[in-house]
């Protein structure tokens, strides 16, 4: 086994792996001025010089950027969505597989392990992997779009293809029908297959780590592939690709966040729209992110972290019950059982009509999702030691996906009810960044719960860019746990100038380039990390 002070040992019978490797035994230990480093010398020194060179000259050459990620992402969605398609459909069928074998009676952490935190406590950090910035930009843009392009119905184009962006076949001229597609198609992107992709790195990098005594970082998953050479170069390219995956995925959620911040100020304020108020919220949040990562964990991330629950829920109890109620209630079951319907046909990889919907929306969210993994992987994997395999999958599916859909069937039923029975059509006529704005604008205190969606994006920020930082650093400094802080500062500082880049480069194109070419290749490693996985539950002791 592998000795690490951080590592908590198995209670009871586990099958722990024998390595004579030591966390930390590839890193260069310095001092710059008052500040040290401990940082492993490849991974760290790759990922992070890579990193520094595409901000740099995506900011020299932001003029002539635009077209080549516009052109990156067309050839992406053109050529690989049914990849893209086809692996979040076996992510899924792995995890039906693992609560239905018996190896869904592995503990994580040995037989005789006990869970660190309560049902109550575990569900609520579930709930909050599960928030994010990506829930406040969509929750209501997202719905909203479906339902409208179900509504238009199908339009072809040049060739006889499809030129509309309606799931599946559309429900042209049908209003109730269109709703239900389109809040289908929401939640089919918000429930059990990114939880699934997540749900598989976090139950490989618990086993490992928990079971097996490896560190908590990614290339330990593939120990029973590679042996004692995922300490070499092919696990410094496994961590590389997971640090490229997880900044260039939260990259993503930073632009989108700052996009719709600078929206709603400018609902509430009127501050100019434009790149040079995203560019400024971007700097200032990251500021604040920088404070948050130097005060450490417990009295940065967390207390923030609670600050956004807090803002969340309250948030959401208020469109609730001062929206239409009996009508969200009511709604996400029938959208519930709308998404149970459609799912077979969501899910179908190839030969799509709606090649548009398909290759626009899902490709980009898997790759999206894949792209976060090893970010909410390792949140997940850090609070779920003690669990079973049937009880992780279970738990980690349903209660983050409930949670997801029910803040659609929320915000985005509410703007669907605005449109049908009040003929409110400001929510339809916005842009994405500013239908969650518009949609408040029609119910009472719209000030007050504008200006708290606005904080909300802002905290999510920061947490999501501390943590991702956390999560970066972990990787880069070998698996240790508590390395220096100076290392968090430069990734939370590199994690916001890439945002910068991004928007200034080709705007959310460029955005979504990256995370999807980004998410690509880290595809391939989550679908080898699945045969790993399967060999390293089969020589544990099931509970």
């Amino acid at each position: 086994m592998t000795d690490n002070t951080d590592m908590i040992p198995p209670e009871g019978a586990a099958n722990p792996i024998d390595t004579d490797y030591q966390v930390g035994q590839d890193n260069i230990q310095m001092s710059i001025g008052p500040f040290g480093l401990d940082i492993h010398n490849r991974v760290f020194l790759i990922s992070g010089l890579v990193i520094v060179a595409f901000v740099f000259l995506t900011l020299v050459f932001q003029d002539s950027v635009g077209p080549l990620f516009q052109g990156l992402l067309s050839w992406l969605y053109t050529n690989f969505d049914w990849f893209f398609l086809l692996s979040g459909n076996i992510f899924v069928l792995m995890c039906i597989v693992l609560v239905l074998s018996p190896l869904g009676k592995v503990r994580l952490g040995g037989t005789e392990a006990k869970p660190d935190y309560t049902y109550a406590g575990w569900f609520a950090m579930l709930f909050a992997a599960g928030m994010g910035i990506g829930l406040m930009f969509y929750g209501v843009s997202e719905p909203m779009s479906h339902f409208q392009s179900s509504l238009g119905g199908t339009a072809l184009g040049d060739g006889g293809m499809r030129s509309d962006w309606a799931p599946l076949g559309a429900a042209a001229g049908d209003a109730q029908a269109a709703a239900n597609l389109g809040m289908s198609a929401a939640i089919y992107h918000w429930s059990l297959h990114p939880w699934a992709i997540y749900a598989i790195l976090a139950l490989g990098l618990a086993l490992f780590s928990y079971n097996k005594g490896l560190p908590l970082t990614v290339r330990s998953i593939f120990y029973p592939v590679l042996g004692e050479r995922v300490w070499g170069w092919p696990g410094h390219v496994i961590d590389i690709l997971a640090v490229f995956s997880t900044i260039f995925g939260l990259a993503t959620s930073l632009g989108l966040g700052s996009a719709q911040a600078a929206a709603g100020l400018n609902a509430l304020f009127g501050i100019p729209l434009g790149t040079t108020t995203q560019v400024i919220l971007v700097l200032g949040i990251t500021s604040i992110a920088l404070f948050s990562v130097v005060a450490g964990l417990e009295k940065g991330v967390k207390r923030l972290s609670e600050i956004n629950m807090g803002l969340a829920i309250l948030l959401l109890l208020f469109v609730v019950l001062v929206g239409p109620t009996l009508a969200i209630l009511s709604g996400f079951f029938g959208d519930l059982w709308s998404y149970a319907k459609n799912f077979t046909a969501l899910s179908v990889p190839f030969a799509r009509e709606d090649s548009n919907f398909s290759q626009g929306w899902t490709s980009f969210y898997w790759a999206w999702w894949i792209s976060w993994s090893p970010f909410v992987g390792m949140f997940i994997a850090r609070v779920s030691r003690g669990r079973t395999v049937r009880e992780f999958i279970i738990c980690v599916l349903l209660i983050p996906s409930l949670v997801c859909a029910f803040w659609m069937s929320a915000f985005g039923g509410t703007a669907i009810h605005q449109f049908i029975n009040d003929g409110y059509t400001a929510v339809a006529d916005a842009g994405l960044d500013l239908r969650l704005f518009e949609m408040l604008a029609a119910m009472p205190l719209s000030e007050i719960t504008s200006f708290i969606a606005i904080i909300l994006v802002i905290v999510f920020f920061v947490t999501s860019s501390d943590s991702g930082s956390l999560v970066i650093d972990t990787i880069t400094a070998g698996g240790k746990m508590e390395a220096p802080t100076p290392q968090r500062v430069f990734w939370a500082s590199f994690e916001g100038l890439l945002a910068i880049a991004l928007i200034l480069g080709g705007g959310l194109a460029a955005l979504q380039a990256m995370a999807v070419s980004t998410g690509l290749p880290f595809t391939l490693v989550l679908l080898f990390g699945c045969f790993t996985l399967f060999q390293g539950l089969r020589t544990e002791p099931r509970a």
